[in-house]
């Protein structure tokens, strides 16, 4: 009933001999002499290494040909003939019958994708047993022996026992079962049933139905990929079930199968549906996502269907991918996985154009018809009349629409924003044959430059249009820079989406925020947008903050350099001009100040401002940073992150307001000070004088006045319930983080103990602040990233990872065995390569020395480089734990053990020397040396105490 979308190769296909197979077999019964169970091993043990021998040879015919359609044919015509073979012996040897009856006929057909006759090495064998009329004893012998015989080989196998009125009822209620029976093929068996199947399903379950079919399948379609994140863009995409993958292809051929009767693809060119161009076009996509999805069976050895990162690069290599300036290997492959998704895309348009131009019209004179005709009337679109409003969609006047004035392209975008129309598959299938119309003069031209910029600052859904006009061609040809990152991916866990569809999202959240639908998420861009004076220039650096990647040269500056060009030819000034290219180039600024830089450090405010110069830039560099952050993908962005982007912003804003130094640090502290007394003056006067004694400096600038006093509560109560060891847990929903604070003796790996307790649980720091009391005891404050929506659960979590760090610091649990289980690279990492890199700085900070590490992250990294530092005698002040997917970025800010910088340049190289061995996983020993608590006397005294932020001047 189905035929092969692809046209058979001119190639041998054929992996095993099946008359040699056949032969053997029946040798083999022979041999038993009527005890078929006697050789039933040898029997399996023959079509198990037929089995293997045909899809190794498959395999090696794809590594060598790379056809994927080839591939699976093969693979396909392997399970044919085993399953011929199988059924032949059993038919023959295993149940003979001399005459049989009109009721012991069996057709085997195959159906899903093996219908199509097509077999991915890992995919499973759908089979359709079908009978005349019920099973019967011999019946149901011969499709079991077969099926057992499968199983025990090793296949996975779905079937069904079906008579073929069975299959007719049961299709016309089903959909599913109707589209399996649409892809139908006979195996092996009754040729006589298999036939009266066909023309009774032509007659009684197509005919008629064309409408219900297409409409349930574009649903189904549809439905899949809402599941999938309705995007072709995700950088770990579903080569399957995915858009843009081959269950869309499935998809348009079984409509075009349904609707137009075809038995293969290539009919849709005789018809009108397709061009040969665009058959081509189906051709190779098929073929590429084949080859992709048996590279991926095979490399995985089962059906995985997620193109992950773990197998990414080896499938590149396979396919013979390799590595150009700006784009390694597994980059160009993915971005030619993105562009083929894009044609799946494209065809799927085209079809549904041309099913819409051609489904049956009701029969004439119907009241039905009468009614559809007023419906369906096409209305003429104010101000245009190349244009016409078809139900809500935007169409063509006419086929000549953009040949006559090539900037309809454009018009065709700004008209649908305007008048809020969906767009007709024909406008787009027209735009699409006519991208070559867009060439230098139009891109030069004034009207549709300013045609673009009208949709890029529209107030109703720019994104969309965007989106729409990067769906048919029309944006990388209008922007050929841009058109060089369109379907470019970037090999890293950071990015969940395409560059283009990256940018695309940029504009979305910038959209969304202006019409107020994001004020909960970002309160303070939402109130300072209607200040921004430059709108335009704001939207083009969205828009083109990222459109340099895979260039040799840093993106930041290779993109201001694209915008120094593109600008003025889209009508902005040379003012203007100047203003996205710097916002471009600054683009990961404000982010990186926000996440690794100690934001209660003078000199890092000092340092970016300077950098900044102007409010009106600062306000533009924070929308911009908020919408690049929000637009990677989901659980980037969290409310700490935005917390993390305020605190910069208003410490930078009083200082380009001329103020902020006006109060020294000492007078600030002391103010402080007092509001913490009076907001104390309940305690008695003796317990009161005790407690405010025992912070420094750093602690009374840095730390908020509420925290200030639920840390006196937690302090108290410890102490009034002789608490040596304590935790205090708080949740910060908003922020999107949970703060754990810790009280407990001073001890030079305190805070290597707590990282590593928390990644035993499986907490992943974002920022420590690190204090000591005059006392000797630390007061560290852990920020951990939040897991779950609902405070409850958070707290109970939380908790969790509190009595972690007090069995760790207690000595009731041994760091090294905690964690021993969590220190295993994870298989998602595992394909990632992140150069360790140190740097130490004493201009970062005027009385700190900065270090910087970068490196592949894992579980219990944190907890051995803050060993290490301890070791090399370093009290760390504050730490700032920033995570890019695989990367990252931890950062701190540390003094020697008298509260110097480090400026020793040997002892700066031994601290560089140290942290990348540990960086580079060659820290066992260090490991093996951790403390397993810090409570018994001989630890918690081992440097007298007070061992870090001694100083009061110094810290942060």
């Amino acid at each position: 009933m189905t035929a092969r979308t692809v046209p058979p190769e001119t190639s041998e296909t054929r992996v095993v001999d099946p008359q040699g197979l056949e032969a053997r077999l029946d040798a083999l019964a022979a041999k038993a002499d009527g005890d078929i169970a006697a050789v039933r091993l040898e029997v399996l043990a023959l079509l198990k290494h037929a089995d293997a021998e045909g899809r190794r040879h498959a395999r090696e015919i794809l590594d060598t040909d790379g056809s994927g359609w080839g591939c699976v044919r093969r693979i396909g015509d392997l399970e044919d003939e085993l399953i011929t073979a199988i059924f032949r012996f059993a038919c023959r040897h295993v149940f003979p019958v001399g005459a049989p009856s009109n009721s012991e006929r069996i057709a085997v057909a195959a159906v899903g994708g093996y219908g199509r006759g097509t077999l991915a090495p890992g995919s499973d064998v759908d089979l359709l047993f079908l009978l005349p009329y019920k099973t019967t004893p011999w019946t149901e012998k011969v499709c079991e022996w077969v099926l057992y015989m499968l199983w025990d080989m090793g296949q996975k196998v779905g079937h069904a026992t079906r008579s073929v009125d069975e299959c007719i009822r049961q299709a016309r209620a089903d959909i599913s079962i109707r589209t399996a029976v649409l892809e139908a093929r006979l195996i092996c068996g009754e040729t006589s049933l298999f036939t009266e199947l066909s023309e009774r399903y032509e007659a009684e379950v197509v005919d008629g139905s064309a409408r219900e079919f297409i409409a349930a399948k574009l649903a189904e379609r549809d439905a899949r990929h809402q599941k999938d994140g309705d995007t072709r863009y995700l950088v770990e995409p579903n080569v399957k079930e995915g858009k843009g993958g081959l269950r869309d292809l499935n998809t348009l051929f079984w409509i075009a199968k349904y609707f137009y009767r075809v038995r293969a693809a290539h009919d849709l060119v005789g018809l009108g549906v397709l061009s040969g161009r665009e058959y081509n076009l189906l051709v190779k996509a098929e073929d590429f996502l084949w080859a992709v999805r048996c590279q991926m069976h095979f490399l995985s050895g089962k059906a995985e269907e997620r193109l992950s990162f773990d197998i990414q690069r080896e499938i590149a290599e396979s396919l013979g991918y390799r590595e150009h300036p700006g784009l390694s290997g597994v980059e160009r492959f993915m971005k030619h996985y993105f562009l083929v998704a894009k044609d799946v895309g494209d065809l799927t348009r085209i079809l549904c154009a041309a099913l819409e131009d051609q489904q049956a019209k009701e029969a004439p004179g119907s009241i039905s018809a009468v009614i559809g005709r007023f419906t369906r009337r096409v209305r003429k679109i104010p101000g245009t009349l190349d244009f016409l409003n078809d139900r809500g969609r935007i169409t063509v006047a006419d086929e000549t629409v953009f040949e006559r004035d090539p900037v309809n392209l454009i018009r065709l975008f700004h008209i649908a924003d305007i008048h809020d129309l969906e767009f007709h598959p024909d406008a787009l299938k027209l735009a699409t044959r006519a991208l070559k119309l867009i060439d230098g003069d139009v891109r030069a031209g004034a009207e549709a430059n300013r045609l673009f910029m009208a949709i890029l600052t529209s107030p109703r859904q720019p994104a969309l249009m965007l989106r729409r006009m990067n769906e048919a061609g029309v944006l990388g040809r209008f922007i050929p820079e841009f058109g060089r990152i369109v379907a470019m991916m970037q090999f890293s866990m950071y990015h969940h989406y395409t560059v283009d569809e990256h940018l695309l999202r940029s504009v979305e959240v910038l959209s969304r925020v202006e019409k107020g639908e994001e004020d909960d998420v970002h309160p303070l861009i939402a109130r300072l947008l209607p200040d921004i004076a430059e709108r335009d220039a704001l939207y083009v650096a969205v828009l083109l903050h990222d459109v340099a990647k895979g260039r040799p040269e840093d993106h930041s500056v290779a993109g201001a350099k694209v915008a120094r060009k593109l600008c003025p030819r889209l009508g902005l000034s040379a003012s203007q001009t100047d203003l996205v290219a710097w916002l471009i180039e600054e683009h990961l600024t404000m982010s990186m100040v926000a996440q690794t830089r100690d934001l209660n450090d003078r000199k890092t405010i000092d340092d970016f401002a300077a950098r900044i110069q102007s409010l009106d830039r600062l306000k533009m560099l924070l929308v911009l940073t908020c919408c690049d952050i929000r637009a990677v993908g989901p659980g980037v962005w969290n409310g700490w992150k935005g917390q993390l982007l305020r605190t910069l912003y208003f410490e930078t804003e009083v200082v380009l307001s001329g103020g902020f130094s006006a109060v020294s640090r000492r007078q600030r502290a002391e103010r402080t000070l007092e509001a913490l007394a009076e907001a104390l003056s309940d305690w008695d006067e003796a317990e009161r004088a005790a407690y405010l004694d025992l912070h420094y400096e750093p602690y009374l600038l840095a730390v908020q006045h509420e925290d200030q006093l639920r840390h006196a509560a937690f302090i108290r109560e410890s102490d009034r319930e002789g608490k040596k060891l304590a935790t205090m847990v708080e949740t910060h929903a908003f922020h999107a983080i949970t703060e754990i604070t810790v009280l407990a003796p001073d001890h030079p790996r305190l805070l290597s103990i707590i990282a590593g307790a928390c990644a035993a649980t499986g907490a992943n720091i974002a920022d420590a602040q690190i204090f000591t009391t005059s006392d000797g005891r630390a007061l560290d404050t852990i920020l951990i990233n939040r897991e779950f929506d609902e405070d409850e659960d958070e707290l109970r979590r939380a908790g969790q990872v509190g009595r972690m760090i007090e069995d760790v610091l207690s000595g009731r649990k041994r760091l090294p065995d905690v964690i021993a289980s969590k220190t295993r690279i994870r298989k998602r990492e595992r394909p990632f390569t992140v150069t360790p890199s140190v740097t130490l700085s004493n201009a970062l900070s005027n009385k700190l020395t900065v270090i910087e590490i970068t490196c592949l992250d894992r579980p219990g990294l944190l907890s051995e480089i803050t060993a290490v530092l301890s070791d090399l005698s370093l009290d760390i002040a504050s730490a700032h734990i920033t995570t890019f997917g695989e990367k990252v970025v931890d950062t701190f800010y540390v003094t020697d053990l008298v509260g110097h910088k480090i400026t020793n340049e040997n002892r700066q190289a031994t601290i560089a020397a140290q942290l990348k061995t540990v960086m580079a996983g060659k820290s066992d020993a260090a490991r093996e040396k951790m403390p397993s608590g810090i409570i018994a006397p001989t630890q918690a005294n081992a440097r007298g105490g007070n061992t870090r932020n001694r100083q009061k001047t110094g810290g942060a």
